[in-house]
């Protein structure tokens, strides 16, 4: 995918602007746009280097999550829980991780309706070289340094809190 070329001014703060003329002030419009700008960049930086290895950021995320389990292995219900995520976008993306070599599911023993999601060692070595990449490229955030990113998780936690992705204790 060619990069854009790179306009001689924002075109956020200048549709800021042109909103505020024609409907008033309402900074939350520039600032919802910034976020969906940046979502874009990010995802696409970070599935570029997630690509090689067959993987989306979704799936990074879930063998990461299965990574970090005790015996490397979740229902599949968890998995949804933990990353948020509808059951379908679960079972398609471990099955994808199946098809790669990189997760085997088996049925629940604890659960007669349940399946359980596992990380193979083919997906350990795979989610270690690909977060060595990611880390390498500060997950697309190197414009920022510690304490900004520690700021921005700051300031978007009101949001996730609002939106019930959990409560605070």
């Amino acid at each position: 995918m060619a990069k854009p070329l790179s306009l001689p001014f924002d075109p956020i703060a200048r549709a800021d602007d042109l909103w505020t003329r024609h409907w008033g002030g309402v900074p939350s419009m520039a600032a919802i746009t910034s976020i969906m700008r940046a979502h874009q960049i990010l995802l696409g930086q970070v599935d570029a280097v997630v690509k090689p290895y067959g993987l989306t950021f979704a799936r990074y995320e879930a063998l990461v999550l299965l990574t970090f389990s005790k015996a490397g292995e979740l229902p599949m219900s968890k998995i949804g829980e933990r990353l948020m995520v509808h059951p379908t976008s679960v079972t398609n993306t471990v099955d994808r991780l199946v098809g790669s070599g990189y997760v085997a599911k088996r049925p629940n023993p604890n659960d007669g309706r349940g399946t359980l999601a596992s990380i193979t060692g083919k997906g350990r070595e795979i989610v270690d070289a690909a977060t060595r990449d990611l880390m390498a490229m500060d997950f697309g955030l190197s414009a920022y340094d510690g304490e900004e990113c520690a700021e921005i998780f700051a300031i978007l936690r009101p949001l996730r809190i609002a939106a019930g992705d959990f409560t605070e204790a």
